[in-house]
């Protein structure tokens, strides 16, 4: 099971980032991989929205929104990695254990730039929630995924992302039992907190949905300068709000929404944006587990109960 305190906001102690950084700013390259068809006549939900609707069934190819994602792998993503390179930023990226094997170049990228890798389940159609009532066949998924992972990057993954955010009540305490430090799928934060489970705690660090492309641009059809325009109304009221209490935000990317030519541009505005503030912690997901896990009582007592 998974458990948490709600605490509101003025019941928290100030939290000050390490030297006195007033916002964590974590982007997000959600490294996918789908499987063109499934075995099944259901719908096929590839985890994440299609840019043409009337989902076909699982076992008829859609090579419309197939390749539209796929123009993510094998153009948008290195886009991103150039933009990111020459403006000397890091991202935080989660991946699919089948892009290890399938779209080997966009991990060896990461790795090979020293950048986070987040585990992202197996492949992204397969949702943990297909498995909420059967957690065996989770774990075997999340364990699958770990074996891949370590197979490809010489290490186990201590962060995880579910597809599309999807886990169940039985992950976090899965992800806990196997030595995970954090867990991103509750979305209900500007900053961390500490998860109960039977196997021991894990550090919620909170991702994004609405700061996110695919909400911003696919979903509610934001131009460049609006998408742009959003990213920093929202950095600088969080900004504004750290001199207080220190807070996170994610900026969840899709290589083939946010890695077209006309839409480069907001990222890189937001990113000199943000770059003039010198109150920022761009921080890895980790460090910002790591030092909160060490520092939570401090936020508010009683996190992990007991």
């Amino acid at each position: 099971m998974l458990e948490y305190d709600y605490v509101p906001m003025p019941q928290r102690n100030p939290l000050v980032w390490p030297g006195g950084k007033r916002l964590a700013l974590v982007f997000t390259f959600n490294l996918e991989t789908w499987d063109l068809t499934k075995d099944t006549e259901q719908p096929y939900y590839a985890g994440g929205p299609p840019i043409l609707p009337d989902i076909l069934p699982g076992n008829t190819p859609d090579y419309p929104n197939y390749t539209w994602r796929e123009y993510g792998q094998r153009v948008g993503i290195w886009r991103l990695i150039d933009l990111f390179d020459q403006m000397g930023v890091a991202a935080s990226c989660t991946t699919n254990a089948v892009t290890f094997e399938r779209r080997s170049g966009m991990t060896d990228a990461v790795i090979e730039r020293g950048w986070e890798l987040l585990a992202h389940n197996y492949e992204q159609g397969e949702l943990l929630t297909n498995f909420a009532h059967d957690e065996a066949a989770e774990r075997d998924v999340i364990l699958r995924s770990i074996e891949t992972y370590e197979k490809h990057v010489g290490k186990r993954p201590v962060g995880w992302l579910s597809s599309s955010l999807r886990g169940t009540l039985n992950t976090a305490a899965i992800l806990a039992d196997q030595g995970f430090k954090f867990y991103c799928d509750l979305m209900n934060d500007d900053q961390p907190f500490m998860i109960r489970t039977q196997h021991g705690p894990i550090v919620g660090v909170p991702y994004s949905n609405v700061i996110n492309d695919f909400t911003m641009v696919t979903r509610q059809a934001l131009t460049t300068d609006q998408y742009r325009d959003q990213l920093i109304e929202e950095f600088d009221t969080l900004y504004a709000e750290g001199a207080e209490t220190s807070r996170i935000m994610n900026v969840g990317l899709h290589p083939h929404v946010s890695g077209r030519a006309h839409r480069v541009r907001a990222i890189r505005e937001f990113i000199a944006h943000a770059q003039k503030h010198e109150a920022v912690w761009w921080a890895r997901r980790e460090e910002i587990s790591d030092w909160y896990a060490e520092n939570h009582e401090s936020h508010y007592p009683g996190q992990l109960g007991g």
